[in-house]
C-alpha cells in the first residue's frame, strides 16, 4: 500500500505528461512553453476537447459558441441571493454551478467552461454591493472574464496575460482536483456532477490554496532587505515557504517560468505594481539560496503558485478569488478527463486495507 496513492498509475491518458524529474509538461504532444506562446484559451480549449464528443471541436467555432453559454449561464447569477454573497468565491461559484443540468453532451461541456468565468466576476461585483456586468459573447473568454469583472475593456497586455495563465493551468495530469472528476465520471454520473467534485477538492488548501497566501508572505516581509530574515524565521518555526517546492516537480516548476514571461509585458507597459515585482524578485533569489543551504538534500524551486499571485493581482482579482480563478482555466482539463474516463475506462473502485479492531471469540 501507499498512502497518498503515491507513484500508483490510476488511469491511461492522451491528455498531459508531467515529467517531475526533467521539469516538463506536454499536453495533447505540445509542450507547454510551446503552448503558451502560440494558444488562446479557446485553443487550448479545442486542443483538450477534441475528440471526445459527436461533433469535431473547432478552435474557430468554439469561441462563438463559448460566448453564446456565457449569455446562457448568466441567467443564474440572478438567483444568487445574500446567503450566497457571504460565502468564499468558490464556494459561491460552486453553488451556481450546481444549479446547471448535468449530461454528457458537448453544450453541456460548454456551459461549464463558461459557467466559472461568468459566475466569479459577478459574485466579486455582487460582495461590493455593484451590478453584475452582463457577458459580450462577441468577446473572446479572457477578454470578457475581464471585462465583466472591471466593467472596462481591457488593455491588449492584459487579455494576453490571463489567455497566458488559463492556458498554462488547463491540465496536469492525475492531480487531486482531476482525479475526483475522473472518479464521478466513471460511474457516469455526467459532466455536472464531475466538475462539482473537482472545485470541491480544488478549494482544498493542499491543492488549490497556496497562490493567495504568497501575497500574505509579500506583505509581511515589505521590503527587500527583510526577505532573508523573515524567512529564515520561517524556516526556524517550521513554516512552509508559500511558492515553493512541489509533490511532482523535482526542479524548477515549468509553470512558473510560463507565467513569469506572460507577467513580462504588464511590467513594461506600467499596468502592474514595480515595487511589487522588485520585491517578489527579491523574495525569489532568497528563498532558492536559504533552501538550498538548509534543505540540500530536497530539490525545491518556484512552483506555479507564486508567479500566479503577482500575475492574478496584476490583473486585480482579490487574493480571496485566486481558486476561483484556476478553476476557469482547469475546468476544461476536468471535463476532458471525465470524457475520456467514462468512454474508455472502468468505474474506479480500489481496495483498503482493513486495521481496525478483529471481532472477538465468544
Amino acid at each position: 500500500m501507499k498512502n497518498g496513492l503515491e507513484d500508483v498509475i490510476a488511469a491511461e491518458t492522451r491528455l498531459s505528461d508531467v515529467d517531475g524529474e526533467a521539469g516538463r509538461l506536454i499536453i495533447r504532444g505540445i509542450s507547454l512553453d510551446h503552448l503558451v506562446e502560440t494558444a488562446t484559451y479557446e485553443d487550448a480549449a479545442a486542443l483538450l476537447l477534441d475528440g471526445f464528443f459527436e461533433q469535431p471541436v473547432a478552435a474557430g467555432e468554439l469561441g462563438a459558441r463559448l460566448g453564446r453559454a456565457r449569455t446562457e449561464v448568466f441567467a443564474h447569477v440572478r438567483t444568487a441571493d445574500e446567503a450566497l454573497g457571504k460565502m468564499p468565491p468558490v464556494d459561491a461559484v460552486r453553488a451556481l454551478v450546481a444549479r446547471l443540468p448535468d449530461g454528457e453532451d458537448f453544450d453541456t461541456a460548454l456551459r461549464l467552461a463558461a459557467a466559472p468565468a461568468v459566475f466569479l466576476p459577478a459574485l466579486l461585483r455582487l460582495g461590493k454591493g455593484e451590478t453584475p456586468v452582463a457577458p459580450n459573447p462577441s468577446l473572446p473568454q479572457s477578454a470578457d472574464i475581464l471585462a465583466m469583472l472591471t466593467a472596462a475593456l481591457p488593455s491588449r497586455e492584459q487579455v494576453a496575460a490571463l489567455d497566458a495563465y488559463l492556458v498554462t493551468i488547463c491540465d496536469h495530469g492525475l492531480n487531486a482536483s482531476t482525479f475526483a472528476s475522473r472518479v464521478i465520471a466513471s460511474t457516469k454520473a455526467g459532466l455536472t456532477s464531475s466538475v462539482l467534485a473537482a472545485i470541491s477538492a480544488l478549494k482544498g488548501p493542499l491543492h488549490g490554496g497556496a497562490p493567495g497566501p504568497v501575497l500574505d508572505m509579500l506583505d509581511t516581509i515589505g521590503t527587500k532587505d527583510n526577505a532573508r530574515p523573515w524567512l529564515a524565521e520561517a524556516l526556524d518555526r517550521g513554516e512552509r515557504l508559500m511558492g515553493f517546492g512541489h509533490r511532482i516537480y523535482r526542479v524548477r516548476d515549468p509553470r512558473a517560468d510560463a507565467l513569469k514571461q506572460a507577467l513580462e509585458p504588464l511590467v513594461g507597459t506600467g499596468q502592474v505594481d514595480l515595487d511589487r515585482i522588485r520585491l517578489s524578485e527579491a523574495v525569489e533569489e532568497a528563498a532558492l539560496v536559504i533552501l538550498k543551504e538548509r534543505k540540500p538534500g530536497r530539490p525545491l524551486d518556484v512552483n506555479v503558485e507564486f508567479y500566479t499571485a503577482l500575475l492574478l493581482d496584476a490583473l486585480k482579482f482579490p487574493r480571496e478569488a485566486f481558486t476561483g480563478v484556476f478553476a476557469i482555466g482547469r475546468t476544461i482539463g476536468w471535463i476532458a478527463h471525465a470524457r475520456e474516463q467514462a468512454l474508455e475506462g472502468r468505474l474506479i473502485r480500489p481496495r483498503s486495507v482493513y486495521v481496525g479492531p478483529l471481532p472477538r471469540a465468544a
